[in-house]
């Protein structure tokens, strides 16, 4: 499974959660622990907001520790609201359309964990990307398709109504076509001004999700892991459970795609 950060509070160097601390996203890249690929060497990606509304991209095919231009960039760019990821497929291919952040308009958005036999029912998750957010459709990945699927479902003003009956569809897609699991996920996303993200499984397995408040930089780190081992202060986000992150305050509710399933 794949490693991800995102950040939101006072602009700091994307170095500052990304390369610099003990167990930085790109150390992660090497030697994650807290999932069952420690490698996470099939591309990286990161989201950032400056002045304009839409976030600056950048994503490459190479591995995170081996990428000089990543190393460059984060050392000078400073931001408010940041996402990074390091990828390990599930089964697409290595190609940077296929790496994360994924983004639309103001919108971005990374995902961690598979949905089960995503392969044998690929063609079926596309055809409910309804036709006016396909041409934004450029990658293979369940992820993609995911977050296109929660914009139709309506992100702009519900984002976690949005994001719930988005899962509902691939989880049932799972159950039909696919394979146990049929989910395990954690997923952030951003509209520039607040940062979003949830931790769900249709088992008890659900992949670990973490935040942390730090005096020291004023923000707000929301991670797959830890960025320094001896911090004991990270709060772990519940199982099935949607967050909204927007300068202090933190709002964790229930996520419950089953009733958004329910509800249709």
């Amino acid at each position: 499974m794949c490693r991800w950060a995102a950040y939101i509070g006072s602009p700091i160097f994307l170095e500052d959660v990304i390369c610099l601390p003990g167990h930085s996203l790109v150390r992660q890249s090497h030697g994650a622990t807290r999932c069952h690929t420690p490698i996470n060497a099939d591309g990286f990606g990161m989201a950032w907001y400056g002045e304009r509304s839409d976030p600056g991209l950048y994503r490459d095919i190479m591995p995170a520790w081996s990428d000089s231009n990543l190393k460059s960039l984060t050392a000078t760019l400073k931001s408010h609201l940041f996402l990074a990821h390091v990828r390990a497929s599930t089964g697409t291919a290595t190609s940077r359309n296929n790496c994360h952040p994924f983004a639309v308009g103001r919108w971005s958005f990374m995902h961690n964990g598979q949905f089960g036999g995503y392969d044998q029912y690929r063609r079926h998750a596309d055809a409910l990307i309804p036709d006016d957010y396909y041409p934004y459709r450029k990658g293979a990945t369940d992820s993609e398709a995911l977050f296109l699927m929660a914009l139709a479902e309506g992100l702009d003003h519900d984002p976690a109504g949005a994001m719930a009956r988005a899962t509902a569809q691939f989880e049932a897609l799972a159950r039909q076509r696919g394979t146990a699991p049929y989910v395990r996920l954690t997923a952030a996303f951003s509209d520039g001004e607040r940062l979003y993200a949830l931790r769900y499984a249709s088992d008890e397995f659900a992949p670990t999700l973490y935040h942390r408040w730090s005096e020291a930089r004023g923000g707000r780190a929301v991670v797959s892991e830890p960025l320094e081992q001896d911090e004991v202060d990270w709060l772990e986000v519940p199982a099935q459970s949607f967050c909204i992150f927007q300068g202090r305050d933190v709002t964790i509710q229930p996520f419950l795609p089953d009733a958004a399933r329910a509800a249709a």
